[in-house]
């Protein structure tokens, strides 16, 4: 995928997540959660690092994206989404040993996600801040907006 493309089609995953993200902030609970500063991190293939961080907080707002980073580069390594990483690990269907990462710095959550992007282009695209099946719809509303497909593996 040409470089312009694929800074085009995060730009355009990021701008999706900040016009959808009122309505998923609209529930009491997930705005409480972390006082609606939420973050998205995106991992290229390559390694690049993307985001954006919103909210009024910004010790909360740099929390959100460390989680976020977190949930991110764990499927950018493993190619698994956060959750179903943990789940294969612990009912010993996958070696944990040979992805590199210690089980305390699993990060367990949901919420980060394996995408396919256009040309065929892998991501990882995790958010933080709010319930882990919200932070989950969200990744898959703003990766599907920009016509890529979710994968959990």
């Amino acid at each position: 995928m040409e470089t312009t493309q694929l800074k085009s089609t995060i730009a355009q995953i990021i701008q999706s997540a900040q016009d959808f993200l009122p309505g998923y902030l609209a529930d009491p609970v997930d705005m409480t959660m972390s006082g609606g500063n939420v973050s998205i991190c995106i991992v290229d293939e390559n390694g690049q690092v993307y985001g954006t961080m919103w909210g009024s907080d910004p010790i909360r707002r740099r929390i959100t994206f460390q989680t976020a980073w977190r949930k991110a580069s764990q499927v950018w390594i493993t190619g698994i989404a956060t959750g179903a990483f943990e789940e294969m690990v612990y009912s010993h269907r996958i070696d944990d040993a040979k992805f590199g990462i210690m089980k305390p710095e699993f990060i367990g959550w949901e919420g980060g996600w394996p995408a396919v992007i256009a040309d065929g282009f892998r991501i990882a695209v995790a958010v933080s801040g709010m319930r882990g099946e919200k932070d989950t719809a969200l990744v898959i509303e703003v990766v599907t907006a920009a016509g890529g497909t979710i994968t959990r593996s």
